[in-house]
Protein backbone atom coordinates (compact mmCIF):
# COMPACT_ATOMS: atom_id res chain seq x y z
CA UNK A 1 0.00 0.00 0.00
CA UNK A 2 1.29 3.65 -0.94
CA UNK A 3 2.31 5.90 2.06
CA UNK A 4 1.33 8.43 0.37
CA UNK A 5 -2.01 9.34 -2.04
CA UNK A 6 -2.33 12.66 -3.74
CA UNK A 7 -5.41 14.27 -3.96
CA UNK A 8 -6.79 15.23 -7.41
CA UNK A 9 -9.97 14.58 -7.55
CA UNK A 10 -13.02 14.77 -4.61
CA UNK A 11 -16.07 13.61 -4.66
CA UNK A 12 -18.43 15.29 -2.15
CA UNK A 13 -21.94 14.22 -0.84
CA UNK A 14 -23.37 15.16 2.09
CA UNK A 15 -26.33 15.89 4.53
CA UNK A 16 -24.59 17.57 7.24
CA UNK A 17 -22.62 20.63 5.85
CA UNK A 18 -20.47 21.60 9.14
CA UNK A 19 -17.35 23.13 8.19
CA UNK A 20 -17.74 22.04 4.58
CA UNK A 21 -17.16 25.06 3.17
CA UNK A 22 -13.83 25.67 4.36
CA UNK A 23 -12.65 22.19 4.19
CA UNK A 24 -13.21 22.30 -0.10
CA UNK A 25 -11.88 25.52 0.11
CA UNK A 26 -8.77 24.29 1.46
CA UNK A 27 -8.71 21.54 -1.20
CA UNK A 28 -9.03 23.12 -3.91
CA UNK A 29 -6.22 25.84 -2.48
CA UNK A 30 -4.18 22.33 -2.88
CA UNK A 31 -4.89 21.79 -6.71
CA UNK A 32 -7.99 19.40 -6.23
CA UNK A 33 -11.46 19.36 -8.22
CA UNK A 34 -14.47 19.03 -6.25
CA UNK A 35 -17.54 16.89 -7.89
CA UNK A 36 -20.78 17.37 -5.89
CA UNK A 37 -23.78 16.51 -5.77
CA UNK A 38 -26.81 18.96 -7.27
CA UNK A 39 -27.21 20.71 -3.80
CA UNK A 40 -24.00 20.28 -2.19
CA UNK A 41 -22.67 22.07 -5.50
CA UNK A 42 -25.40 24.95 -5.12
CA UNK A 43 -24.61 25.11 -1.11
CA UNK A 44 -20.34 25.48 -2.39
CA UNK A 45 -21.13 27.71 -4.79
CA UNK A 46 -22.51 30.07 -2.48
CA UNK A 47 -19.17 29.95 -0.22
CA UNK A 48 -17.14 30.50 -3.71
CA UNK A 49 -15.77 27.28 -4.26
CA UNK A 50 -16.15 26.09 -7.62
CA UNK A 51 -16.96 22.53 -8.46
CA UNK A 52 -18.07 20.21 -11.07
CA UNK A 53 -21.36 18.68 -10.77
CA UNK A 54 -21.86 14.90 -10.22
CA UNK A 55 -24.15 14.73 -13.36
CA UNK A 56 -21.99 16.98 -15.22
CA UNK A 57 -18.91 14.01 -14.27
CA UNK A 58 -21.00 11.03 -15.55
CA UNK A 59 -23.09 12.41 -18.10
CA UNK A 60 -26.42 11.25 -16.56
CA UNK A 61 -28.89 13.28 -13.91
CA UNK A 62 -29.83 12.65 -10.92
CA UNK A 63 -33.44 11.25 -10.89
CA UNK A 64 -36.22 9.22 -8.58
CA UNK A 65 -36.65 12.62 -6.80
CA UNK A 66 -32.80 12.35 -5.64
CA UNK A 67 -33.03 8.42 -4.95
CA UNK A 68 -30.52 8.20 -7.56
CA UNK A 69 -27.38 10.54 -7.52
CA UNK A 70 -24.04 9.06 -7.64
CA UNK A 71 -24.95 5.29 -8.54
CA UNK A 72 -23.05 5.62 -11.49
CA UNK A 73 -20.25 3.03 -12.94
CA UNK A 74 -17.82 6.34 -13.71
CA UNK A 75 -18.08 7.08 -10.25
CA UNK A 76 -17.78 3.72 -8.43
CA UNK A 77 -15.41 2.79 -11.29
CA UNK A 78 -13.45 5.71 -10.17
CA UNK A 79 -13.06 5.16 -6.64
CA UNK A 80 -12.55 1.06 -6.69
CA UNK A 81 -10.08 1.12 -9.35
CA UNK A 82 -6.98 -0.61 -7.23
CA UNK A 83 -4.35 1.65 -8.15
CA UNK A 84 -1.48 -0.79 -7.59
CA UNK A 85 -3.30 -2.97 -10.51
CA UNK A 86 -2.58 -2.11 -14.34
CA UNK A 87 -5.45 -3.62 -15.76
CA UNK A 88 -8.08 -1.44 -13.36
CA UNK A 89 -6.05 1.58 -14.44
CA UNK A 90 -6.20 0.70 -18.09
CA UNK A 91 -9.99 0.01 -18.00
CA UNK A 92 -10.01 3.71 -16.12
CA UNK A 93 -8.41 5.12 -19.17
CA UNK A 94 -9.79 3.28 -21.99
CA UNK A 95 -13.80 4.42 -20.44
CA UNK A 96 -12.39 7.73 -19.80
CA UNK A 97 -12.76 7.69 -16.22
CA UNK A 98 -10.87 9.86 -13.68
CA UNK A 99 -9.85 8.02 -10.45
CA UNK A 100 -11.76 9.71 -7.44
CA UNK A 101 -8.81 9.91 -4.89
CA UNK A 102 -11.15 11.33 -2.00
CA UNK A 103 -14.79 11.05 -0.87
CA UNK A 104 -16.15 13.29 1.70
CA UNK A 105 -19.58 11.87 2.67
CA UNK A 106 -22.15 11.53 5.49
CA UNK A 107 -25.23 10.30 5.58
CA UNK A 108 -29.09 10.96 5.69
CA UNK A 109 -30.10 11.76 9.25
CA UNK A 110 -31.87 8.89 9.82
CA UNK A 111 -32.19 8.75 13.81
CA UNK A 112 -33.05 12.23 13.79
CA UNK A 113 -36.67 11.43 11.63
CA UNK A 114 -37.18 8.54 14.00
CA UNK A 115 -37.09 11.22 16.75
CA UNK A 116 -38.81 13.74 15.13
CA UNK A 117 -41.87 11.42 14.87
CA UNK A 118 -41.53 11.41 11.24
CA UNK A 119 -44.69 9.28 9.46
CA UNK A 120 -43.16 5.80 7.95
CA UNK A 121 -43.02 7.09 4.28
CA UNK A 122 -41.33 10.35 5.78
CA UNK A 123 -38.56 7.97 7.69
CA UNK A 124 -38.01 5.42 4.94
CA UNK A 125 -37.03 8.73 2.47
CA UNK A 126 -34.39 9.07 5.14
CA UNK A 127 -32.94 5.49 4.24
CA UNK A 128 -29.35 6.56 2.33
CA UNK A 129 -28.75 4.10 0.07
CA UNK A 130 -26.24 5.92 -2.40
CA UNK A 131 -24.21 7.67 0.61
CA UNK A 132 -23.73 4.28 2.10
CA UNK A 133 -22.60 2.64 -1.14
CA UNK A 134 -19.59 5.86 -1.75
CA UNK A 135 -18.37 5.15 1.99
CA UNK A 136 -18.09 1.46 1.76
CA UNK A 137 -16.74 1.66 -1.61
CA UNK A 138 -13.93 4.26 -0.65
CA UNK A 139 -13.47 2.36 2.98
CA UNK A 140 -12.56 -1.11 0.78
CA UNK A 141 -10.14 0.58 -1.19
CA UNK A 142 -8.46 2.57 1.55
CA UNK A 143 -5.21 1.39 0.11
CA UNK A 144 -5.72 4.24 -2.54
CA UNK A 145 -8.81 6.31 -1.77
CA UNK A 146 -9.16 8.47 1.20
CA UNK A 147 -13.12 8.34 2.92
CA UNK A 148 -13.87 11.18 5.25
CA UNK A 149 -17.07 10.45 7.15
CA UNK A 150 -17.10 12.60 10.28
CA UNK A 151 -16.98 16.76 10.04
CA UNK A 152 -14.50 16.69 13.12
CA UNK A 153 -11.63 15.04 10.87
CA UNK A 154 -11.96 17.83 8.28
CA UNK A 155 -8.83 20.62 10.04
CA UNK A 156 -6.80 16.89 10.33
CA UNK A 157 -7.33 15.98 6.25
CA UNK A 158 -6.76 19.64 5.37
CA UNK A 159 -3.63 19.60 7.47
CA UNK A 160 -1.97 16.31 5.87
CA UNK A 161 -2.91 17.26 2.34
CA UNK A 162 -1.14 21.18 2.78
CA UNK A 163 1.71 19.77 4.75
CA UNK A 164 2.39 16.42 3.19
CA UNK A 165 0.43 16.82 -0.45
CA UNK A 166 -1.42 13.95 0.19
CA UNK A 167 -3.15 11.66 2.84
CA UNK A 168 -0.53 8.90 4.25
CA UNK A 169 -1.55 5.57 4.95
CA UNK A 170 -2.14 5.49 8.63
CA UNK A 171 -4.66 8.27 8.18
CA UNK A 172 -6.57 6.72 5.30
CA UNK A 173 -6.81 3.22 7.45
CA UNK A 174 -8.07 5.06 10.50
CA UNK A 175 -10.61 7.08 8.21
CA UNK A 176 -11.57 3.52 6.89
CA UNK A 177 -12.10 2.03 10.03
CA UNK A 178 -14.24 4.80 11.21
CA UNK A 179 -16.51 4.68 8.14
CA UNK A 180 -17.00 0.84 8.63
CA UNK A 181 -18.26 1.78 11.89
CA UNK A 182 -20.15 4.85 10.96
CA UNK A 183 -21.96 2.12 8.13
CA UNK A 184 -23.01 -0.66 10.51
CA UNK A 185 -23.77 1.90 13.24
CA UNK A 186 -26.59 3.54 10.54
CA UNK A 187 -27.81 -0.35 9.68
CA UNK A 188 -28.02 -1.17 13.40
CA UNK A 189 -30.40 1.73 13.85
CA UNK A 190 -32.69 0.82 10.83
CA UNK A 191 -32.58 -2.78 12.07
CA UNK A 192 -33.76 -1.27 15.28
CA UNK A 193 -36.76 1.08 13.42
CA UNK A 194 -37.78 -1.83 11.09
CA UNK A 195 -37.94 -4.38 14.23
CA UNK A 196 -39.61 -1.83 16.79
CA UNK A 197 -42.78 -3.36 17.48
CA UNK A 198 -40.90 -7.08 18.05
CA UNK A 199 -40.04 -6.92 22.12
CA UNK A 200 -37.43 -9.78 21.74
CA UNK A 201 -36.25 -9.69 17.56
CA UNK A 202 -34.15 -12.54 16.30
CA UNK A 203 -31.35 -10.32 16.09
CA UNK A 204 -30.39 -7.22 17.91
CA UNK A 205 -27.09 -5.44 16.70
CA UNK A 206 -26.27 -2.61 19.34
CA UNK A 207 -24.14 0.15 18.22
CA UNK A 208 -21.54 2.01 20.77
CA UNK A 209 -19.58 4.71 20.62
CA UNK A 210 -16.96 5.84 22.99
CA UNK A 211 -18.00 8.39 24.65
CA UNK A 212 -14.63 10.88 25.31
CA UNK A 213 -11.17 9.26 26.71
CA UNK A 214 -10.92 6.45 28.62
CA UNK A 215 -12.05 6.68 32.52
CA UNK A 216 -9.09 6.95 35.05
CA UNK A 217 -9.42 3.13 35.73
CA UNK A 218 -12.48 0.18 35.45
CA UNK A 219 -14.19 -0.84 38.83
CA UNK A 220 -10.58 -1.34 40.40
CA UNK A 221 -7.08 0.61 40.29
CA UNK A 222 -5.71 -2.49 37.79
CA UNK A 223 -8.65 -2.56 35.56
CA UNK A 224 -9.52 -0.13 32.34
CA UNK A 225 -12.45 1.40 31.56
CA UNK A 226 -14.26 3.42 29.14
CA UNK A 227 -18.16 4.76 29.04
CA UNK A 228 -19.27 3.45 25.75
CA UNK A 229 -23.14 5.37 24.70
CA UNK A 230 -25.60 3.36 22.66
CA UNK A 231 -25.90 5.32 19.77
CA UNK A 232 -29.81 4.39 19.92
CA UNK A 233 -30.29 5.74 23.20
CA UNK A 234 -32.52 9.03 23.63
CA UNK A 235 -31.55 12.26 25.38
CA UNK A 236 -33.04 11.10 28.26
CA UNK A 237 -30.49 8.34 29.60
CA UNK A 238 -27.89 8.87 31.56
CA UNK A 239 -25.26 8.15 29.36
CA UNK A 240 -26.40 11.24 27.50
CA UNK A 241 -26.76 13.37 31.15
CA UNK A 242 -24.75 16.71 30.49
CA UNK A 243 -22.21 17.61 33.29
CA UNK A 244 -22.40 21.10 34.58
CA UNK A 245 -19.09 20.59 36.91
CA UNK A 246 -16.92 18.88 39.09
CA UNK A 247 -13.93 16.63 38.11
CA UNK A 248 -14.51 13.55 35.31
CA UNK A 249 -16.87 11.27 36.28
CA UNK A 250 -15.39 7.61 37.48
CA UNK A 251 -16.52 3.58 36.57
CA UNK A 252 -18.04 3.55 40.17
CA UNK A 253 -19.22 6.72 39.82
CA UNK A 254 -21.38 6.21 36.78
CA UNK A 255 -22.31 2.55 37.79
CA UNK A 256 -23.81 4.48 41.24
CA UNK A 257 -25.81 7.23 39.68
CA UNK A 258 -27.22 4.42 37.35
CA UNK A 259 -28.66 2.75 40.26
CA UNK A 260 -29.25 6.18 42.20
CA UNK A 261 -31.11 7.21 39.16
CA UNK A 262 -33.10 4.24 38.69
CA UNK A 263 -34.50 4.17 42.10
CA UNK A 264 -35.50 8.05 42.72
CA UNK A 265 -37.17 7.84 39.12
CA UNK A 266 -39.17 5.01 39.88
CA UNK A 267 -41.52 6.78 42.34
CA UNK A 268 -44.53 9.69 40.71
CA UNK A 269 -43.89 11.81 44.11
CA UNK A 270 -40.96 13.45 44.41
CA UNK A 271 -38.18 11.27 45.66
CA UNK A 272 -34.06 11.17 46.36
CA UNK A 273 -32.76 8.21 46.91
CA UNK A 274 -28.87 8.07 48.09
CA UNK A 275 -26.30 5.51 46.72
CA UNK A 276 -22.81 3.88 47.95
CA UNK A 277 -21.15 0.87 46.20
CA UNK A 278 -25.07 0.49 43.77
CA UNK A 279 -27.07 -0.15 47.56
CA UNK A 280 -29.80 2.23 48.37
CA UNK A 281 -28.15 3.67 51.76
CA UNK A 282 -31.31 5.94 51.87
CA UNK A 283 -34.09 6.28 49.82
CA UNK A 284 -37.85 8.40 50.74
CA UNK A 285 -40.73 10.53 49.22
CA UNK A 286 -41.65 13.82 50.19
CA UNK A 287 -44.08 16.36 49.65
CA UNK A 288 -41.41 18.58 48.05
CA UNK A 289 -38.04 17.27 46.83
CA UNK A 290 -36.08 19.05 49.94
CA UNK A 291 -38.22 16.65 52.43
CA UNK A 292 -37.71 13.79 49.88
CA UNK A 293 -33.92 14.57 50.45
CA UNK A 294 -33.72 15.47 54.13
CA UNK A 295 -35.81 12.03 55.10
CA UNK A 296 -33.00 9.78 52.71
CA UNK A 297 -30.64 11.59 54.62
CA UNK A 298 -31.56 10.62 58.04
CA UNK A 299 -31.45 7.40 57.12
CA UNK A 300 -28.20 6.71 57.62
CA UNK A 301 -25.97 9.71 58.03
CA UNK A 302 -22.90 7.92 58.48
CA UNK A 303 -23.27 5.99 54.99
CA UNK A 304 -24.32 8.66 53.06
CA UNK A 305 -21.34 10.54 53.04
CA UNK A 306 -19.39 10.41 49.50
CA UNK A 307 -22.25 8.70 48.38
CA UNK A 308 -24.31 9.26 45.05
CA UNK A 309 -27.35 11.42 44.76
CA UNK A 310 -30.26 11.29 42.26
CA UNK A 311 -33.17 13.38 42.75
CA UNK A 312 -36.60 12.94 40.40
CA UNK A 313 -37.30 16.96 40.85
CA UNK A 314 -35.02 20.12 39.97
CA UNK A 315 -32.60 20.76 42.72
CA UNK A 316 -33.73 23.76 44.83
CA UNK A 317 -31.73 26.29 46.82
CA UNK A 318 -32.92 24.54 49.91
CA UNK A 319 -31.91 21.10 49.01
CA UNK A 320 -28.05 22.50 47.65
CA UNK A 321 -27.97 24.09 51.61
CA UNK A 322 -28.51 21.24 52.97
CA UNK A 323 -25.77 19.17 50.55
CA UNK A 324 -23.32 21.92 50.77
CA UNK A 325 -22.45 20.54 54.45
CA UNK A 326 -21.70 17.12 53.37
CA UNK A 327 -19.50 15.10 50.92
CA UNK A 328 -21.31 14.02 48.26
CA UNK A 329 -19.26 12.79 45.18
CA UNK A 330 -22.40 13.20 42.47
CA UNK A 331 -25.87 13.96 41.66
CA UNK A 332 -28.11 13.61 38.83
CA UNK A 333 -31.05 15.74 38.41
CA UNK A 334 -33.70 16.55 36.13
CA UNK A 335 -32.16 20.24 36.60
CA UNK A 336 -30.93 22.74 39.03
CA UNK A 337 -32.74 26.56 40.32
CA UNK A 338 -29.59 29.41 39.50
CA UNK A 339 -29.69 29.74 43.10
CA UNK A 340 -28.62 25.82 43.66
CA UNK A 341 -25.71 26.15 41.29
CA UNK A 342 -24.67 29.22 43.15
CA UNK A 343 -24.31 27.80 46.49
CA UNK A 344 -22.91 24.19 45.13
CA UNK A 345 -20.80 26.04 42.85
CA UNK A 346 -17.34 26.43 44.96
CA UNK A 347 -17.56 22.47 45.48
CA UNK A 348 -15.40 22.24 42.02
CA UNK A 349 -15.04 18.69 42.98
CA UNK A 350 -18.63 18.07 42.96
CA UNK A 351 -20.03 16.04 39.83
CA UNK A 352 -23.49 17.69 38.82
CA UNK A 353 -25.58 16.02 35.83
CA UNK A 354 -28.64 17.47 34.37
CA UNK A 355 -30.84 14.93 33.12
CA UNK A 356 -33.04 15.75 30.12
CA UNK A 357 -37.05 14.73 30.10
CA UNK A 358 -38.34 11.01 32.23
CA UNK A 359 -36.07 8.46 31.47
CA UNK A 360 -37.63 5.47 29.65
CA UNK A 361 -36.87 2.09 30.89
CA UNK A 362 -35.59 -0.34 27.60
CA UNK A 363 -34.40 -4.14 27.35
CA UNK A 364 -32.11 -5.14 30.55
CA UNK A 365 -28.57 -6.80 28.96
CA UNK A 366 -26.72 -8.91 31.77
CA UNK A 367 -23.45 -10.25 29.96
CA UNK A 368 -22.30 -13.80 30.20
CA UNK A 369 -19.33 -15.61 28.52
CA UNK A 370 -20.08 -15.65 25.15
CA UNK A 371 -23.56 -13.76 25.11
CA UNK A 372 -26.07 -11.85 26.93
CA UNK A 373 -28.96 -12.36 28.93
CA UNK A 374 -32.12 -9.85 27.68
CA UNK A 375 -34.84 -9.23 30.02
CA UNK A 376 -37.52 -6.20 29.76
CA UNK A 377 -36.77 -4.14 32.42
CA UNK A 378 -38.23 -4.68 35.98
CA UNK A 379 -41.29 -1.61 36.21
CA UNK A 380 -43.50 -3.78 38.42
CA UNK A 381 -45.93 -1.73 40.71
CA UNK A 382 -47.96 -3.84 42.88
CA UNK A 383 -50.68 -3.09 44.77
CA UNK A 384 -52.56 -3.75 47.98
CA UNK A 385 -55.04 -5.60 46.20
CA UNK A 386 -52.19 -8.15 44.91
CA UNK A 387 -51.21 -8.76 48.34
CA UNK A 388 -52.84 -11.31 50.91
CA UNK A 389 -52.98 -10.01 54.55
CA UNK A 390 -51.95 -13.72 56.25
CA UNK A 391 -52.32 -12.02 60.23
CA UNK A 392 -55.08 -11.36 62.62
CA UNK A 393 -53.59 -8.08 62.98
CA UNK A 394 -54.94 -5.62 59.48
CA UNK A 395 -52.34 -3.66 58.64
CA UNK A 396 -53.57 0.65 58.90
CA UNK A 397 -53.98 2.78 55.71
CA UNK A 398 -50.13 4.75 57.04
CA UNK A 399 -48.74 1.58 57.09
CA UNK A 400 -49.88 0.24 53.61
CA UNK A 401 -48.41 3.52 52.25
CA UNK A 402 -45.32 2.17 53.85
CA UNK A 403 -45.33 -1.76 53.07
CA UNK A 404 -45.95 -0.70 49.70
CA UNK A 405 -42.98 1.93 49.28
CA UNK A 406 -40.94 -0.77 51.40
CA UNK A 407 -42.00 -2.93 48.50
CA UNK A 408 -40.63 -0.62 45.94
CA UNK A 409 -37.82 0.14 47.26
CA UNK A 410 -36.72 -3.68 47.43
CA UNK A 411 -36.26 -3.85 43.38
CA UNK A 412 -33.38 -1.86 43.78
CA UNK A 413 -31.31 -3.38 46.81
CA UNK A 414 -28.90 -6.12 45.51
CA UNK A 415 -29.36 -9.83 46.43
CA UNK A 416 -32.17 -10.97 49.16
CA UNK A 417 -33.45 -7.54 50.43
CA UNK A 418 -34.82 -6.75 54.14
CA UNK A 419 -36.49 -3.14 53.84
CA UNK A 420 -37.49 -1.29 56.66
CA UNK A 421 -39.73 1.83 56.08
CA UNK A 422 -41.39 4.15 58.07
CA UNK A 423 -43.81 7.19 56.39
CA UNK A 424 -42.38 7.31 53.44
CA UNK A 425 -38.36 6.81 54.19
CA UNK A 426 -36.01 3.66 54.69
CA UNK A 427 -35.12 3.34 58.22
CA UNK A 428 -31.52 2.93 58.89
Amino acid sequence: MPDLVPVKNVLVSVSDRTGLADLCAALAKEGARIIATDSTARFLGEHGVATTSVAGFTGFPEMLDGRVKTLHPKIHAGILADRENPDHMNQLAEAGIDPIDLVVCNLYPFREAVASGKNWRDVIEQIDIGGPTLVRAAAKNHTGVGIVVNPSRYSEVSSEMHSQGGLTGETRRSLAAEAFGVIAAYDAAIAAWMHRDKEFPPRITISLERAGDLLRYGENPHQRGALYVDQGAGASTLARAKQLQGKELSFNNWYDLDAAMGAAYDFDEPACAIIKHAVPCGLAVGDSIHTAYERALDTDRVSAFGGVVALNRPMTAAVAKTMADIFTECVVAPGYEDAALEILGSKKNLRLLVLEGTPQPGLSFRAISGGFLVQDPDVSTESRDQMKVVTKAKPTEDQWRDLLFAWRVCKHVRSNAIVLARDGATVG
